[in-house]
């Protein structure tokens, strides 16, 4: 069709806000549901629902506002396995003289739209997505003249550009800036004293629709759909955070590091969701933590803890993505190649604490930081998991995956596969770590503190075959000194035993 001047809006999955810059001028929206989005990694059930359920209901409110809409819902274009296939057959049908479009926070699919667009002879303006604290310019300049990168530093940076937890003097409030050592304490034996009861969103008609249609889509893929109920639009994540700052943050800081059995949410605010979807914008989560510290109704190591997440680690690992990729994707300074155990699917292994927290995931699709860095991401980096695969598992199985958040944090802080660029050392221990902070070894049939024997803890094993197997490359690292001095204490009889136990547990 012959073109005109109207713009075409497109809007991705995780750009869910009308108050995004793009949407300042626009003649209609385009949507899509498409496979390729949840097949280029295994993508769980509960996530593409999520996923799907929040596009649909944010299409339906835009229409309610009067707003053109043009949405493909799974299987309307089965011609089409990609996003950028479905977007260039629209294109080459319509009369739209222009694409428009918020800076995708996925690589791939900005190189996909740009091909989309250039084979329909369609120009695509890309639009610098606001909804961050900071932007590419601000990464680069925090970049300029540093030889190492430590979130550290960028996050006070971030607090004093945006006046957040800053007293009048220019000093952190409280007097520190951090107040992590204040917030490792595990539970006692009789676990977290209290809970209040989550805040639940049963599926609505639009929700129970999406369900079956990926049922029907995605038979085979991982996960359970059967206790989905997370907040799929602006008002059901805005109760969220208020549940969360009334309920759950007064105890979060604490115990942030704490697991336990049987207990997925502990009192974790479960917003990562709705932010990246932008469901709810950061800056009104941090202003709402911010204002229950002012107003005494949560503790300084609650609040700290918690803004540190969104100011520092999420527009962190953002800058990282945006400074590296494409190249980072393929990162792999250890040099790991195992495959990844099958049990990150099913569950099914004797130990306790990964059989706990998989299962966990594929239920509710949600396991918080310390579960995915302590044990399902400790366990990879001791196993020698080739890096790309534990990243593949992690975008695929949780339902605040979205690459540029989960890349960084996946493959250079958990797996430290880019040689020191996310962490300043890999983040390695026995299972005598996951005993402090859990009850998972409790009747496990591994002993924690057993490195050799039939009762030996495969992440004791693993944890002294990996500091004897990268001894070389990590004795220049000063923050592993003190481990490598524990190594050399033990015998060459010692390290041919756990290196031989290591081999048997990748093996078996």
């Amino acid at each position: 069709m012959a073109q005109t001047d109207k713009t075409l809006l497109v809007v991705l999955g995780d750009q869910l806000s009308d108050r995004l810059r793009a949407f300042s001028s626009f003649d209609a929206v385009w949507m899509a549901e498409v496979l390729g989005e949840s097949k280029h990694v295994w993508s769980s059930k509960i996530r593409t629902t999520l996923f799907l359920s929040a596009m649909r209901h944010f299409a339906e409110g835009l229409r309610d506002k009067g707003v053109e809409i043009h949405y493909r819902k799974l299987g309307e274009d089965p011609d089409c396995e990609s996003l950028g296939e479905s977007l260039c057959s629209f294109l080459e049908g319509s009369d739209f003289g222009r694409v428009r479009v918020t800076r995708p926070g996925d690589h791939r699919v900005l190189g996909e739209l740009k091909a989309a667009c250039l084979s329909a002879g369609v120009p695509l303006e890309v639009v610098e997505d606001d909804s961050f604290y900071s932007s590419a310019e601000d990464f680069a300049a925090h970049r300029e003249g540093r030889k190492q990168l430590r979130m550290e530093y960028f996050y006070r940076e971030m607090r004093k550009k945006h006046g957040v937890l800053m007293d009048a003097d220019g000093k952190p409030t409280g007097g520190k800036w951090n107040f992590d050592a204040s917030n490792r304490k595990p539970f006692g034996k009789g676990g977290p004293e209290r809970l209040a009861p989550r805040l639940r969103f049963p599926p609505d008609e639009i929700s129970r629709e999406v369900i079956q249609d990926v049922d029907t889509a995605l038979t085979g893929h991982p996960g359970e759909l059967s206790h989905f109920d997370w907040p799929v639009t602006p008002s059901d994540a805005l109760r969220a955070l208020e549940s969360f700052i009334e309920n759950e943050l007064p105890l979060f800081g604490a115990y942030q590091d704490a697991m336990w059995s049987g207990e997925p949410y502990l009192s974790h605010s479960l917003l990562a969701s709705s932010i990246n979807l932008k469901l709810l914008d950061p800056r009104e989560v941090v202003d709402a933590a911010v204002a229950a510290y002012e107003s005494g109704h949560a503790p300084i190591e609650s609040v700290e803890g918690f803004v540190r997440q969104i100011l520092g680690w999420r527009e962190f690992v953002r800058g990282i993505y945006g400074a590296f990729m494409p190249e980072y994707l393929e990162r792999n300074a250890l040099g790991a190649r195992e495959p990844l155990p099958s049990f990150y699917w099913d569950g099914e292994t004797e130990m306790n604490c990964i059989r706990e927290v998989v299962t966990q995931t594929m239920k509710y699709g949600y396991a918080h930081h310390i579960q995915r860095l302590m044990v399902t991401g400790l366990y990879a980096l001791l196993h020698g998991v080739d890096p790309k695969e534990v990243h593949e598992w992690y975008l695929a199985v949780y339902v605040d995956a979205v690459e540029w958040v989960e890349l960084p944090n996946t493959l250079g802080m958990s797996q430290y596969a880019d040689g020191g660029v996310m962490a300043s050392k890999p983040y390695v221990a026995t299972g005598k770590y996951i005993k402090r902070m859990s009850n998972y070894c409790d009747g496990c049939q591994y002993n924690p503190d057993s490195r050799t024997g039939e009762d030996a803890c495969p992440f004791t094993v693993l944890y002294w075959d990996f500091l004897n197997k990268h001894r070389t490359s990590l004795k220049g690292n000063p923050r592993m000194s003190m481990q490598l001095r524990n190594l050399d204490r033990l015998s060459q009889s010692d390290l041919e035993g756990i290196g031989e136990a290591a081999r048997k547990i990748r093996t078996k």
